[in-house]
């Protein structure tokens, strides 16, 4: 980390006030709340994936989604490589298809290529989801389509309901089984407003995220049928994914999952609210424009550079952290942040958060 990275991390520590994301602890809060939660529910260890803590939680995420069966594994990008690694392994075709900025795209350092020697084809438009048509539009065969619920580098953007399930019905026709990137399907269910099985319905195999909207220190779960995750155990044991104790990252998502889960409405509300409110401040433009789910992308008619001097500065100088990391956006002049809401929302009115969002382009 350079310098004035460093010395952003220690502005942001400092703040009284931080506005995007739910609150975090410190490492040592951390740690003394997961061990008075191991203390209450008489948590044992488990051994190399087998436990009572980590079937328990396995088994609800799997009922959740309404599939057979689920598997924990450390990181997201393992258990979405086994994915596909199945797909093609049951359909014996080496390619599979996910949206254009998906995170096996743009994250994982082509690991799909290097590790399993898979080719991934683009589907869909860059700036919306993926939708029935786009399935129509692609002429190879695929072993599966990867399907992100939302979109993140669109704002969080979903299908809606109608289009979500004409997306897989037309995967039946083609007879393509569909994977959920699920990275973010907790912050999905509020928009749909179904069951998290509801919206799961349909999908072959579902990765849901521990870490993201729940708040773990790490983790993920792939669900599916029993002959899919017995094979996905097999790969995790492979990939050196079956630790001797995945027990701290399996407690610190168990303690606050439900939680959490209960809190999607109120901050997919409040993003709303804000959104409606940062759409009067002349130079600010947010996408989409009624958010979908509690994330948003904000655009500045200014340049990264001004727009992050003036956050370090009302940092500095009034201990409020307003917007993380902002970047060039496509329009030359402009930039763009995303702005994740959380419970540090939950308790502010637009009358309190307005006023620093105008200072970022005043």
């Amino acid at each position: 980390m350079n310098n004035i990275n460093q010395q952003r991390q220690q502005l942001r520590h400092q703040c009284e006030l931080v506005f995007p994301g739910f609150h975090t602890l410190s490492p040592a809060e951390e740690f003394r709340a997961m061990s008075a939660w191991c203390e209450t529910n008489h948590i044992e260890h488990d051994i190399y994936g087998e436990g009572e803590l980590l079937s328990n939680f396995e088994q609800k995420i799997a009922s959740l989604l309404g599939k057979p069966a689920a598997v924990f594994m450390p990181s997201g990008v393992m258990a979405q490589l086994i994915a596909v690694q199945l797909w093609a392994e049951r359909s014996g075709l080496p390619r599979f298809g996910m949206h254009p900025t998906s995170h096996l795209i743009g994250h994982e350092e082509q690991a799909y290529q290097a590790l399993l020697k898979l080719h991934g084809v683009p589907v869909g438009d860059r700036l919306t989801p993926i939708l029935a048509a786009d399935i129509d539009a692609v002429k190879q065969s695929l072993a599966c389509l990867l399907v992100e619920l939302p979109i993140r580098h669109s704002g969080g953007q979903l299908p809606d309901w109608e289009q979500l399930q004409a997306l897989k019905e037309k995967a039946r026709e083609r007879g393509i089984p569909l994977h959920m990137d699920g990275a973010r399907l907790w912050e999905s269910q509020a928009f749909y407003g179904k069951t998290h099985a509801e919206i799961a319905d349909g999908f072959d195999s579902v990765y849901v995220s521990m870490y993201k909207g729940i708040g773990g220190i790490a983790g993920a779960v792939l669900a599916g049928d029993e002959d899919f995750i017995a094979t996905a155990r097999l790969w995790q044991r492979r990939l050196g994914g079956t630790l001797v104790h995945q027990s701290p990252m399996v407690a610190s998502s168990a303690m606050r999952f439900d939680e959490r889960l209960s809190q999607m409405e109120a901050c997919l509300q409040r993003s709303r609210a804000l959104a409606e409110g940062l759409q009067n401040i002349p130079g600010i433009r947010v996408n989409p424009a009624v958010p979908q789910t509690n994330m948003m992308h904000i655009y500045f008619d200014a340049h990264q550079d001004k727009v992050m001097a003036v956050r370090d500065k009302i940092a500095e100088e009034e201990k409020c952290w307003v917007v993380g990391t902002v970047r060039p956006a496509e329009v030359p002049g402009w930039s763009v942040t995303e702005l994740y809401v959380g419970d540090n929302l939950l308790a502010l009115s637009n009358e309190q958060v307005i006023p620093y969002f105008r200072q970022l382009v005043g």
